[in-house]
């Protein structure tokens, strides 16, 4: 079927975008945004692949969900649209980023730069009803971007993926660890960063295996 969507990743996922589940997928997701509830993103579904081709793919961040408030979400992991506020999660990222490598904590929660780098921001779920969390879970995204994850497993070497929280490290069992660095910590969320998030290193730590690798390190 047709997608919308970057090049590269149109090629690498062309045999998951002919399954049934993806056209069905597709086709709720479709009549959700044209129902009466407002779905978020508003657009940008793809901006994850768009910003980050699958050829300049160096770390993948997953997170779990879409924001579900007005003005927030544009289809990346954790990050929320200029001149809105930094949601909590963001915060503790920050203030992470700060204690690892030394950086202020930035004035805009808009992580467009970290995507044209080489980072995958990537949402289980890419779509949710405003003021409904998990509201488009089980309609197949997961299934869809399980795909994504394991595709980068399988068809590239030495990449980063960042998994905080258990949601995120049940997801990422199909990378293989003989080919990729693994980093889990706990969820920057306010209820667990000071159970393993905060001290965890990992733009440091990401930064490390590139260099060695023969890869530019991140601009974090």
């Amino acid at each position: 079927m047709h997608v919308k969507i970057e090049p590269s990743w149109k090629e690498a996922l062309k045999e998951e975008f002919e399954l049934p589940y993806f056209t069905e997928l597709t086709a709720t997701v479709r009549n959700a945004y044209l129902g009466d509830e407002p779905v978020y993103p508003p657009q940008f579904v793809f901006n994850a692949f768009t910003l980050c081709p699958f050829d300049t793919v160096r770390v993948v961040i997953l997170g779990q969900d879409p924001y579900h408030g007005p003005h927030q979400a544009h289809g990346l992991s954790f990050s929320v649209r200029d001149g809105t506020d930094i949601p909590p999660s963001l915060k503790n990222i920050y203030k992470e980023l700060h204690e690892d490598i030394g950086l202020a904590p930035k004035q805009s929660g808009d992580l467009t730069p970290w995507a044209t780098q080489g980072v995958l921001l990537l949402n289980a779920t890419l779509t949710v009803v405003h003021g409904k969390p998990n509201s488009h879970q089980g309609l197949g995204w997961e299934r869809f971007t399980d795909a994504v994850v394991k595709k980068l497993s399988d068809e590239k070497e030495h990449l980063v993926f960042i998994l905080w929280g258990k949601y995120a490290q049940k997801k990422g069992l199909v990378v293989d660890p003989k080919k990729h660095l693994i980093i889990q910590s706990a969820h920057p969320s306010p209820l667990s960063a000071h159970n393993g998030f905060f001290g965890s290193k990992p733009f440091s730590t990401a930064n490390a295996y590139l260099t060695k690798h023969g890869y530019t390190p991140l601009e974090w």
